[in-house]
């Protein structure tokens, strides 16, 4: 004989002792699973010893139709109709459905049916299991919960929905709990709700008046970074003192397992409670079911911040691109397809309705500009090569605007741009900047130009006078020549070519310094600095002779560079005389003026040397500040005046001590690429 004791089956004699027939009475009893049998009409016969401790029925009871009342109402109607069209097929079947536990909780279980057939093919029998699948249904309902979460976050559902959907998503896989999620400023370190779906108003009002000084699990979960588990907010020391603990009284709770949602970083972004009116823990279930919405929690909330954030960008972006007056493209090169910022829709003064096109980009450039631009997109077209360049446009209102184009390319395996993506500047305001600078700078440097006048009266004066004199010589000895009986015209001929010659370098002094003072508009031509240094040196070498100055020159074969002759013979010109007026005190035989050239790099560059007693470290830099001066009765103004001639020519100006005694001034300048 068999009792049964805490489920598990004591023999008064050993099995093989029995009865063939409760040996296997015995064996059905003893399996792990609900295993039933029934006649050939359904009616229930049979239901072995588990089924009858799960469900707590007993045999008298759960027999017949008896076994209908363990099931749950939901499910009964489908099951039933279901039995009924297997019996009447007389086929196997399958189907699952909710069955009550002893203590009144319901789990899936999957309900399989197989007839029994005689030699004679008459169904005398059905036997079925009933197998627990509550782990598979509970996962596929957690799977199915969470692809339907993320489709939310995917589809930009707001955070609030999301959120909201999570916590009840949750109460219904955990019955009995009250779902709560806050966010967390670590800012201002407050705690604010943003879904609560099953809890009173009264307390999340409250939680959100104290989210800066909110003390209960979720406030401490938030600063810990911690889990905290209230299993019993009653009794519970730790809440004795907290103005939470009054709340959740009131409104009936007590458990609260609080669980801060971290980011990928690990920073806490707000915290997930879970709550029941029952005192209790948490179960490895209820565990898992926490660590997998909070993990959920965290990509929603996560999604959401990022997405407050590219939408400030974005708008910062549009703002900033507006100010600058840049504007964002984009352009596939092969199927032609151009994208436009707010800001570039406004440059071109198109209606942003207009999808733009090369072509229509192609009717706005000014005309003279149009087979420049068309043959830098078409060797972007074909070498996908970064770009860089400045056209303009002239657009149907008669305007013409200064554009910047700047875009990088984006290649694909075998080197063929795929796309272009870059900036468009309106660049009009700066060009009409910058022509009014080289109006003012043409001005101040004719003035610095002028006012060297006085320093080279001497030098201009010796060198007029000596071939005026030489005119006038050779003129009276072409008189005489000519006035003696017989004239002598061999002698008459040579003094009328020297005055020719005479009068010939009396012109080159007075053209040479003609295009040193006169005014005139930049001209950026190729220029040989060695034959500019020289033509400045010959007008300067009266100067450098009655300064008992020796002159040192080292021209090396360097390459020609862009800019403006006069301007550039202006401050080699300024240079060579500061240089001899820095050496106006130093010992005759020791007063030397050295001007070298050499490239260096992608630069020409020029040393003005001198041996003077040279400036002192703190000027160094002061002498190119406007109206600062180390000479009595200077105006300050030659040296500022070169720099800015030779930064707007790209390159660079400055003072350094010379080795030994004196100072050099350098400048360079890039040298003209060969195009």
């Amino acid at each position: 004989m068999a009792t049964k004791e805490n489920g598990v089956i004591e023999l008064a004699a050993s099995p093989a002792s029995l009865p063939l027939e409760k040996q296997l009475r015995l064996a059905i009893d003893t399996i792990p699973g609900l295993v039933w049998t029934a006649r050939p009409d359904g009616h229930i016969d049979f239901l072995n010893q588990r089924w009858l401790e799960y469900t707590g029925l007993t045999l008298e009871q759960a027999t017949g139709c008896g076994w209908e009342v363990a099931v749950h109402p939901e499910d009964l109607p489908d099951l039933v109709a279901y039995w009924r069209s297997v019996l009447a097929a007389g086929m196997p079947g399958e189907t699952e459905a909710r069955l009550r536990r002893f203590d009144g909780e319901y789990c899936w279980f999957l309900f399989r049916g197989v007839p029994l057939y005689d030699e004679e093919g008459h169904l005398v029998k059905w036997y079925v299991q009933t197998t627990d699948i509550e782990d598979r249904k509970r996962a596929e309902a957690l799977l199915t919960g969470e692809k339907q979460l993320l489709e939310m976050v995917a589809r930009g559902r707001s955070l609030h929905d999301v959120l909201t959907a999570l916590c009840g998503f949750l109460e219904a896989t955990a019955p009995g709990s009250r779902c709560s999620i806050l966010l967390y400023d670590p800012e201002r370190k407050r705690l604010h709700s943003i879904a609560a779906p099953s809890l009173p108003a009264s307390y999340t009002d409250f939680v959100n008046e104290n989210g800066d000084c909110y003390d209960g699990p979720c406030g401490v979960a938030a600063r810990s970074s911690e889990q905290i588990i209230a299993a019993d907010i009653e009794s519970d020391a730790r809440w004795s003192r907290s103005a939470w603990r009054a709340v959740a009284l009131a409104n009936g709770l007590r458990a609260c397992w609080s669980t801060p949602i971290r980011s990928i970083e690990g920073k806490v972004l707000g915290t997930f409670a879970v709550s029941f009116f029952e005192p209790g823990r948490p179960t490895e279930y209820h565990q898992s079911l926490i660590d997998q919405f909070t993990d959920l929690a965290s990509i929603a909330i996560e999604r959401s911040l990022k997405e407050e954030e590219l939408c400030r960008s974005e708008a910062y972006l549009a703002e900033a691109q507006r100010l600058s007056q840049t504007g964002s493209f984009s352009w596939h090169p092969s199927s032609g397809e151009i994208v436009w910022s707010e800001q570039t829709y406004r440059i071109y003064e198109i209606d942003p309705s207009v999808k733009p096109t090369l072509e229509l980009v192609r009717e706005l450039v000014h005309p003279e500009d149009r087979l420049v631009f068309t043959q830098v997109v078409a060797r972007a077209m074909t070498d996908g090569a970064d770009l860089s360049f400045e056209h303009r446009l002239l657009l149907p209102s008669g305007a013409v605007k200064h554009l910047h184009v700047v875009a990088r390319s984006q290649r694909d395996a075998a080197g063929r741009p795929i796309e272009f993506v870059g900036a468009v500047r309106d660049v009009t305001d700066l060009k009409l900047r910058e022509v009014a600078l080289n109006r003012v700078r043409a001005e101040l440097a004719h003035v610095a130009r002028v006012s060297t006048v006085g320093a080279l009266t001497a030098s201009i004066a010796h060198e007029v006078n000596q071939p005026l004199s030489g005119i006038v010589t050779n003129a009276s000895v072409c008189v005489r020549s000519l006035s003696a009986r017989p004239p002598d015209l061999s002698a008459a001929t040579e003094a009328a070519k020297r005055t020719i010659r005479d009068a010939n370098r009396a012109a080159d002094v007075v053209t040479r310094l003609r295009a040193l003072f006169r005014r005139k508009e930049v001209a950026q031509e190729p220029l040989d600095l060695n034959d500019a240094i020289r033509e400045v040196l010959a007008l300067a070498t009266s100067e450098i002779q009655r300064s008992k100055t020796i002159l040192r020159t080292s021209f090396d074969d360097v390459p020609r560079v862009i800019g403006d002759r006069t301007q550039i013979q202006q401050v080699i010109l300024n240079l060579a005389l500061n240089a001899l007026e820095a050496m106006h005190g130093a010992a005759q035989g020791r007063r030397e003026l050295v001007i070298e050239t050499r490239p260096v790099g992608d630069d020409v560059r020029v040393d003005v040397h001198d041996t003077g007693k040279g400036l002192e470290l703190e000027n160094l830099e002061r002498v190119f500040d406007p109206f600062f001066t180390t000479k009595n009765g200077g105006m300050g103004m030659g040296l500022s005046v070169s720099r800015s001639i030779i930064e707007s020519h790209r390159g660079r100006l400055w003072a350094e001590p010379s080795t030994g005694a004196g100072t050099t001034f350098t400048f360079t300048l890039p040298r003209a690429r060969v195009a």
